[in-house]
């Protein structure tokens, strides 16, 4: 088996390179024989480009996607469908919100050796228009605030949860509703909406958590609609829609579903969250792909 590091220099704001590379080599010194690589990444989807490249020789392969939520999402996408390959994740980023499906195991993948000594399993991906997504996908203004905080996290005193915060206070003024057109399966809701969100995993935005039952590995997506309704009102329902707590909000304001896709339309193009990065259409097409991807992660823990 070889093993491919991928680093992101610029995860969390702060270029950890050489911290994380010493921390690499002094973990594979303990397993004489096992090759290994250190990739830093140049720029956008350059680590999905890294995977392909290296898997063609069909060898068994382990990745380990150092970064935050947008690096896993481009190892994910770069590993999705490949028999040789499996990944896991060394966060450093600032939601690491995949990781959080393992509470309080999830500090364990702050561990090369941990993650060297790993096991897997096998995990569904959501797929959005071409591109692949492991943990949430949405569209309203959660998608807004979620793809805005890299905006704002540069600013002086404003990093991490902060960013979060100051991202959702500049969309909150902007406007929480949109005209759109969500179709399942046969039926059709049609109106404005506050946000759309496809859950495989369970939590994202640094925290939130809509769908605390959502299995990664059930071969089903969970989805939450929520429907327009007054800043006011808004703002008092978000703290139960953040803590899971949807079951406890109207019926005619927020609709469960449980299944294997959605489809969002709009008359212009919208902002839409894959995993905290941001793509833009006028359509988000939300499909599970069973058991797609093979995912490791520290022996013993569970999600």
């Amino acid at each position: 088996m070889k093993h491919l590091f991928i680093i992101n220099p610029v995860a969390g704001g702060t270029n950890k390179t050489e911290p994380v590379s010493r921390l690499i080599r002094s973990a594979m010194e303990k397993r004489p024989g096992e090759t290994y690589e250190i990739y830093v990444t140049k720029g956008p989807m350059d680590a999905c480009a890294a995977i392909r490249e290296r898997a063609l020789d069909g060898e068994e392969m382990r990745v380990y996607a150092c970064g935050g939520d947008g690096t896993l999402n481009e190892c994910v996408n770069g590993a999705a469908g490949l028999p040789n390959v499996a990944l896991s994740h060394y966060p450093m980023g600032t939601g690491n919100d995949f990781c959080r499906i393992f509470g309080a195991d999830a500090v364990r993948f702050e561990s090369f050796e941990e993650l060297l000594e790993g096991e897997e399993r096998k995990v569904d991906l959501i797929s959005c228009n071409g591109r692949y997504s492991i943990n949430i996908c949405s569209v309203g203004i959660d998608a807004r605030i979620g793809t805005d905080v890299h905006k704002y996290s540069h600013l002086p005193l404003i990093s991490g949860r902060r960013a979060y915060i100051f991202s959702t206070l500049v969309n909150f003024i902007k406007g929480i509703a949109s005209p759109l057109r969500v179709k399942l399966g046969d039926t059709v809701f049609e109106g404005e909406f506050c946000l759309i969100c496809a859950c495989n995993g369970r939590y994202y935005g640094g925290g939130f958590n809509p769908v605390p039952d959502a299995q990664p590995d059930d071969g089903q997506l969970d989805f939450l609609i929520v429907r327009k309704v007054p800043r006011i009102t808004f703002a008092r329902l978000i703290g139960k829609y953040k803590n899971g707590r949807y079951k406890e909000l109207p019926a005619d304001i927020v609709t469960y579903h449980r299944g294997p896709s959605l489809l969002v339309e709009s008359r212009e193009k919208m902002v839409i969250n894959i995993d905290g990065e941001l793509m833009e259409d006028t359509v988000a097409d939300f499909k599970v792909v069973p058991s797609a991807l093979r995912f490791f992660f520290p022996r013993g823990s569970r999600w």
